[in-house]
């Protein structure tokens, strides 16, 4: 009974992200019917029905708000993945994707790539600059939280704060030192957006999360053991530090693959991994999947109000995130 209403669920937010993603399609500073987004979409993808739309709804649809809505779908998905993983193995709930100064690191590189070098390879030099940054930041937080071969999950959240203070510190003072009219593009970038989706920069993310999802269903015992706690982990046969470092790895070259090409979006996968376990509890087999679909629906449509909300203008999705967020946490702790 239980597997059928797991799987009805799975079918339901499948269901409802598959129509969320097509509906979302038609919203914007230009709207377009769902029947013509319908018909753009089946065209273009499998070359079914007749062109009775315009060339400028074709350009606008495709190439723009398809991959757009792809990698908002994937970045919410994966960023939901990562805070739930990071919420079991350091057994708090505060716990998100950007507990290790990823994201921070991820900043500092977009600065210093668009104040002092230019796009040296084209579009990618964002990307790239970003995640190199995110990568050297989590390294240095695992050199400096790791203490006589042990990682533990406290000492790693301290350390993660302090690096993210530091990074931060420096990013400002290059905008504060720097071409104050290149600092808009920074600002956008450090709240968080999907201005750079393009059909070419998905393959990336979507390897990501795809092999991410796959390495941590396969993980789920230990995740398991070790939200029951160290000692039960320890019973089970289980290397706490192994585990929590194959899970640090993974979620940090995670965060700074989908950072590096949405900037800094905030509270998805904080909020989404609590909504989840209330849907199917905390059995990491079943959660990781909610989470992915429920934290897909999520930011798809909170990027419709971002598209929609101060039109032709594009509202940062990382202040809609964060208002939700910080909404839905107060809501929590009031019935809690």
């Amino acid at each position: 009974m239980i597997n059928h209403r797991y799987a009805g669920l799975l079918t339901a937010l499948g269901a409802l992200l598959l129509v969320s993603c097509v509906v979302s399609l038609g919203f914007g500073s230009a709207r377009v019917p769902v029947d013509v987004v319908w018909g753009i979409v089946l065209h273009k993808a499998f070359g079914i029905g007749e062109v009775d739309w315009s060339a400028g709804q074709e350009h606008i649809v495709w190439l723009i708000r398809v991959p757009r809505m792809l990698l908002g779908a994937l970045v919410g998905g994966g960023l939901a993945l990562i805070g739930a993983v990071l919420q079991a193995v350091t057994r708090n709930p505060l716990a998100d994707p950007h507990l290790l100064g990823v994201t921070s690191g991820a900043t500092l590189g977009a600065v210093i790539v668009i104040l002092h070098v230019g796009e040296i390879v084209g579009l990618l030099t964002l990307p790239i600059a970003a995640f190199v940054g995110a990568l050297l930041s989590m390294l240095m937080v695992l050199a400096i939280a790791n203490r006589n071969g042990r990682l533990d999950s406290d000492r790693l959240l301290l350390c993660g704060v302090a690096v993210s203070f530091v990074m931060m510190a420096v990013a400002n003072l290059l905008l504060f030192l720097g071409d104050h009219r290149a600092s808009s593009a920074v600002m956008f970038w450090m709240l968080g957006g999907l201005g750079l989706a393009r059909w070419e920069l998905l393959a990336l993310p979507a390897a990501c999360v795809a092999l991410g999802l796959t390495l941590l269903v396969g993980m789920a015992r230990p995740l398991n053991a070790l939200m029951a706690g160290e000692q039960t982990a320890v019973t089970l046969g289980l290397n706490a530090r192994t585990v929590r470092l194959q899970v640090f790895l993974i979620a940090s070259l995670m965060t700074g693959v989908l950072v590096s090409i949405s900037g800094s979006i905030g509270f998805v996968g904080l909020m989404v991994p609590h909504i989840a376990r209330r849907l199917v509890g905390a059995e990491h087999r079943r959660l990781l999947p909610v989470c992915v679909l429920l934290g897909s629906v999520f930011l798809v449509w909170v990027d419709v109000a971002a598209r929609t909300l101060i039109a032709p203008e594009d509202l940062p999705i990382g202040v809609a995130t964060a208002a939700i967020g910080g909404l839905f946490f107060i809501g929590l702790m009031r019935r809690r």
